[in-house]
């Protein structure tokens, strides 16, 4: 097995500070359903709150990808990332698609839908298939223990961890959702490469929890995901965790 400790490489903007206390983990997620979403986009507050409902879901991990492109209508997204739009633009070059869009909904790095079709959504979270069993382990309150067995019969993947805040609230002033006030959850704070799962060896890997959530993030998702060269492929397996 690999055992290595991780630290976070570069910390985020400050958004709210994270509550002391337990750690609660969701292990062996079937799907993990990343929402590329923008608060200056009409069509997404249908998304932003599937994405909610989903997230609910023991079976699920939600993550809500604010992008930037969206920003030169008159209101800029005040939780997105240049690399929340890097991200989705690697995903539709891995499909050989020209275009990206807003609300997209991807599912498990392979299926992407409209991201306010529920019925579309569902049909690919049923469809959806995680061959790799992926657990953690909280240890006290300092650090988790993220594991996952070797298979043989899959190959290499990159482990990621992707911090998220739980939720938030925010009033919009200008652009197409001008005079709304919204509501989001699992709103991604950073994504961070901590490693490599070896099909032949599995991974394990100590994270501590102080540095990597730290004052932005409320929990964590925890991913072993293919690449497709130098892009994103499909997502093998997940678990999460917060507080």
């Amino acid at each position: 097995m690999i055992v290595r400790p991780f630290r976070l490489l570069a910390a985020m903007p400050l958004l709210v500070a994270a509550p002391a206390g337990a750690v609660e983990i969701r292990d062996n997620a079937e799907t993990v359903v990343e929402l590329f979403t923008s608060q200056g986009c009409s069509r997404c507050p249908d998304a932003d709150e599937l994405l909610s409902d989903l997230g609910m879901r023991d079976d699920v991990v939600a993550l809500g990808y604010h992008i930037d492109y969206w920003d030169y209508i008159g209101w800029q997204d005040t939780f997105a990332l240049p690399a929340n739009t890097e991200l989705q633009k690697a995903y539709a070059e891995s499909w050989g698609k020209m275009r990206i869009y807003t609300p997209q909904m991807v599912i498990n790095g392979q299926t992407a839908v409209v991201g306010s079709d529920a019925a579309e959504a569902e049909r690919a979270i049923e469809e959806a298939v995680s061959p790799l069993s992926v657990s953690l382990r909280a240890n006290g309150e300092q650090s988790i223990t993220f594991e996952a067995p070797a298979d043989a019969s899959l190959p290499p993947a990159v482990v990621w961890v992707v911090t998220y805040r739980d939720s938030a609230e925010v009033a919009i002033e200008r652009g197409e959702n001008s005079g709304r006030a919204l509501a989001y959850t699992h709103i991604v704070t950073g994504r961070q490469a901590i490693g490599m799962w070896d099909p032949e060896e599995g991974a394990e890997i100590v994270i501590p929890l102080e540095e990597i959530l730290g004052t932005h993030s409320d929990g964590a998702a925890v991913i072993v995901q293919e690449k497709n060269g130098q892009l994103p492929g499909r997502i093998l397996g997940a678990s999460a965790f917060y507080r």
